[in-house]
Parts: structure tokens; sequence; C-alpha cells
């Protein structure tokens, strides 16, 4: 299954850049920033990409998407359902506790945590990466260009409004598919 959607969305003209096998051992225990977040195909794109590298990676979702009929299929596809509107889902802990057990694991989060405009990115994705001892691995999803790749690696330190700042600076406004709805930083 997970072949046949990476075909589809190529054949929608995306064209994926993978970093060449082994050069990027730090994928296979990431956090990858994934922005912009503006449309659902973000999802879509994102995931195929994600599979395209070939690591175990796991994808926030929020609840709501986890109902009938595609809640089985996004467990069996490796998504996790968050309930964004509780505030003690303890998803730092849970992601950290995954980290903790050793072995392959790559999360992708989109870090503004909505669709809509936020001047104010969620800092789970830099709590999770610095507990959990793993560096951010920005993934941008250059609706524009219809290009995804990866940036440069980034360990956090012990400033996460600084880290997030310097993540954020990263994403450009005309990459994303709904470019209203992405906030820039200067």
């Amino acid at each position: 299954m997970k072949k046949i959607w990476i075909a589809i969305v190529k054949l929608g003209g995306w064209k994926f850049i993978l970093p060449e096998k082994g050069s990027r051992p730090e994928i296979e225990r990431c956090i990858f920033s994934t922005a912009p977040h503006t449309s659902v195909a973000d999802y879509l794109v994102g995931t195929a990409y994600l599979w395209s590298l070939g690591v175990n990676g796991k994808i926030f979702i929020k609840k709501e998407f986890f109902r009938w009929p595609l809640g089985g299929l996004l467990r069996r596809l490796g998504c996790i359902a968050i309930d964004r509107g509780n505030r003690h889902n303890d998803m730092i802990g849970t992601a950290v506790r995954e980290f903790a057990k050793g072995g392959p694991l790559a999360i992708a989060i989109t870090p503004e945590g909505t669709r809509k405009p936020t001047k104010r990115w969620k800092r789970g994705f830099w709590e999770i990466a610095h507990q959990a001892g793993v560096p951010i691995v920005p993934s941008f999803l250059d609706f524009k260009n219809r290009k995804v790749y990866l940036g440069e690696t980034i360990w956090t330190t012990d400033d996460a409004e600084a880290d997030i700042l310097k993540v954020r600076r990263l994403y450009k406004k005309e990459m994303a598919k709904i470019p209203e709805n992405f906030i820039e930083v200067e």
C-alpha cells in the first residue's frame, strides 16, 4: 500500500529529494519538523515522503481523523492519534518513552499545530527532541516547486525559544499550499 501511495504522489508531479543511503544516519532517530502546514494535502504528500525515506516513521495526527473509516488505516500506516483539546494527553512523555526504548524511530510533527495562520508555534516538537536527546530534522513541503526535501540537522540547546526561532526561519510562505495560512518570522 505504501509503494502505491508513493507512486500516486509522484505521478501528481512531486519530486522527492532523498539523501544518499547512509549519508544521514540521524534521520533514523529524530523529530521531523514539517512545515508549512496549511492543508490536509501536507499529510498526503509528507507521508509519502516519509515512507520514501525508509525510516520507522510515525506521524502525530489529531484524533478527529481516526473515526471510521480512516481510523484503522491510519493506525496501520504508523499514525498516532493526538487529543489536542486535552492538555494532559502526555504526548511529549509518550514520545520520549518511545525513543527511550531504543531502535529507529522518526516522528513527523507540524509545529504550527494547526492549518490556520498562527504567530506562535507549539513547542512540543522541541520538548520531545530535547528530552529524548534526538535531533530536529526540518522537512520542507514546497508546493510552489512540488518538491519535498530535508534541511540540515538541528540539535537542541537549553534555549528553546532560540532553537524554535532558528527552525521557523527556514520555512517560507511561498512554499505553502495556502500561503495566506502561513506566517513567516523575520
